[in-house]
């Protein structure tokens, strides 16, 4: 790191470091030409710390989306990825954002703007991928479990989707790579941990109904028009685990 260039440091919370870019943008005339990084509280870190101030990180957050939509959407979707080490690209790339506003998807050869815009791309496909690709079991109380192991952590906007689409029902999604967990249940969504959420074990009319989809799954299959490669790029391997129809494979 150039001597000349300043460094910055927040706690490593999303609040932490949308307020930490707000402050900065406010405070310095040059953000190009500066770091951002975790502070990671080692005896030799350098850099100035810059406390959490969640109020500022919301009234950021709300002028970009007035500015830049588009821009706020992918900053959204970059901090789902939980990609570490881009920190400093964020602060160009919100810098640029609220310079040129949703203009700056057409600075591609920046480097900040295509890390960015990369990143947050993947997050946003997996996301949509997941709303396809997500199963529910029965459990025997009658709510509804569906297991998971993403990439990125969008269990909240895959909550939010699953609200308006299944009012009717009590389930829960749980993401076993993060601990986390989301209720939906008369009307309200909850996140927290799986230890704050009960889940019990399958009811045997869900073991009954998975049974026969596997059938079906295998009946409706024609072996000549088999393409494996195909239907990996569709339905990506590393998903297969919760995916009923892919059970025993």
């Amino acid at each position: 790191m150039p001597d000349s260039m300043k460094r910055y440091l927040y706690d490593g919370s999303a609040d932490g470091l949308l307020s930490a870019i707000a402050w900065i943008l406010e405070d310095e005339a040059d953000p190009q030409a500066l770091m951002l990084a975790k502070r990671e509280d080692t005896f030799f870190e350098e850099g100035f710390f810059i406390a959490t101030d969640e109020a500022r990180a919301e009234a950021y957050f709300s002028r970009l989306k007035h500015l830049a939509p588009d821009a706020a959407r992918i900053i959204y979707f970059f901090m789902l990825s939980e990609k570490e080490g881009m920190e400093t690209s964020l602060l160009r790339y919100c810098a640029l954002a609220l310079r040129h506003g949703d203009a700056i998807k057409g600075y591609l050869t920046h480097p900040a703007v295509n890390d960015i815009i990369g990143t947050s791309r993947k997050a946003s496909r997996e996301l949509h991928r997941m709303e396809g690709l997500l199963r529910f079991e029965k459990l025997r109380d009658g709510a509804y479990l569906a297991r998971m192991e993403p990439d990125h952590n969008i269990i909240q906007p895959l909550a939010w989707h699953f609200s308006r689409r299944l009012r009717a029902q009590h389930w829960f999604l749980y993401d076993l790579k993060r601990s986390t967990a989301a209720q939906w249940s008369q009307g309200k969504l909850r996140f927290g941990t799986i230890e704050q959420f009960t889940a019990p074990a399958l009811s045997d009319d869900e073991k009954a109904v998975q049974a026969l989809w596997q059938a079906f799954f295998k009946t409706i299959a024609i072996p000549d028009r088999k393409n494996p490669r195909l239907q990996k790029s569709n339905m990506p391997m590393k998903y297969w685990k919760y995916l009923t129809e892919k059970q025993g494979e």
